[in-house]
């Protein structure tokens, strides 16, 4: 194995502790062990247990960016796409990637450069309040309370989406289609079998 197959073996093993055990619940001896080399492979490598984490929450915090990026800047969607497309980028993150989001949503802040679960969903709302502010200035409303929309639009889709990951139920698609009806409709005008607009996440 070269070092950089071992670097990314590591990397791999180490997401997998962290996830279920936890930044103090793993030992440098339980990597080394489950990756089946020495400590001071691990030392070498990263230079310990904080220098690993690090790299771990610092790849899932720009897995997660990246997606949520992509969603919110998607070339000719309109304003409730984008916000299905948002919805559909973080439901997809936390389907595809359970021991990463376990990972961030801990205090991942403690070792990592980029910070953690709440410091990504406030960047979020800040590119939320962002595609917020046109349309509800074309509707008549005080563009300043686009911030508390954005707030609210993200926090309701980040803690359905985590209740969501322990039962898997119902699927996905339809969580993010109720998700932007309360969103996009209101209580006063909610749809009883709301659909998305769109599929799926665009490809790159």
């Amino acid at each position: 194995m070269t070092s950089s197959e071992r670097r990314e073996q590591l990397v791999e093993v180490a997401r997998t502790l962290f996830a279920q055990k936890g930044f103090e619940g793993t030992s440098v001896e339980e990597i080394a062990a489950s990756a089946q080399v020495s400590k001071p492979v691990v030392y070498e490598h990263f230079g310990g247990k904080e220098g690993l984490y690090a790299v771990v929450v610092d790849r899932e915090v720009q897995r997660l960016h990246d997606a949520i990026r992509t969603a919110l800047t998607t070339p000719g969607a309109s304003s409730r796409q984008l916000i299905e497309y948002g919805a559909l980028a973080l439901m997809d993150y936390l389907d595809e990637n359970p021991d990463g989001f376990r990972i961030l949503s801990r205090d991942s802040s403690v070792v990592s450069s980029q910070g953690s679960f709440a410091s990504i969903l406030s960047d979020i709302v800040g590119r939320v309040e962002d595609l917020l502010a046109a349309p509800l200035a074309r509707h008549g409303f005080d563009v300043d309370f686009a911030g508390l929309y954005a707030q609210a639009l993200v926090g309701l889709v980040a803690l359905a989406g985590q209740s969501w990951l322990d039962t898997r139920q119902p699927s996905k698609e339809v969580v993010a289609a109720h998700l932007v009806n309360l969103a996009w409709n209101g209580m006063a005008n909610l749809v009883p079998q709301p659909h998305l607009e769109v599929r799926s996440m665009p490809q790159e």
